[in-house]
């Protein structure tokens, strides 16, 4: 090899070990239940009023978030190809799970999946809680963040209270959320 191209060589070699890196950090990352405390982000505190939102859940029944008005609503939008929607589910279901006689309930609403999809989804995770088909993505609209996954917090007055954008972790849920279950 000439010496013309003999510098090239070691930047080859720094760049195929930071593509390894790369992918052995986004391996370990995205792995079901590996959301530590320090990669879920704080919510954003807002205050404006709930949506008025009305959509089908997988029996076609018409279910508006309203009809949860008693209670602490965690509003989550997510899609069935989402790694991070994927990865926070069974976060989501748990916590769920040990509060919901709390007052506390979750509404994941599905953003433009084909319910099949859904369906196979929700099984797959053994999911319990509301899960709300949104063809139209209305709820992406409506709270005007078209990322996924989002999650929002409404109060028992209706009012969204807490804002995050990404996957939530247990600990996040901990700290923002259940403090306001005993009110």
């Amino acid at each position: 090899m000439s010496k013309k191209y003999s510098h090239i060589i070691p930047l080859v070699f720094i760049g195929a070990g930071l593509i390894v890196l790369g992918v052995v950090a986004a391996v370990t990352l995205l792995k079901p239940g590996s959301l530590s405390t320090d990669l879920s982000v704080a919510p954003s505190t807002v205050n404006f009023p709930a949506p008025e939102l009305t959509l089908n859940d997988l029996n076609g029944e018409r279910v508006s978030i309203s009809d949860y008005s008693s209670q602490i609503v965690l509003i989550n939008n997510w899609a069935t190809w989402c790694p991070p929607c994927r990865q926070e589910m069974p976060t989501l279901l748990k916590y769920y799970n040990k509060h919901i006689e709390d007052g506390f309930t979750l509404v994941g609403i599905n953003a433009g999946d084909p319910p099949d999809d859904v369906a196979r989804f929700v099984d797959e995770y053994g999911l319990t809680f509301p899960i709300l088909l949104d063809p139209n993505k209305k709820s992406l609209i409506n709270f005007r963040n078209a990322n996924l996954p989002s999650s929002y917090v409404i109060d028992r007055d209706g009012k969204v209270i807490l804002a995050w954008t990404g996957p939530i972790s247990n600990a996040m849920l901990e700290k923002y959320v259940t403090p306001m279950l005993g009110q």
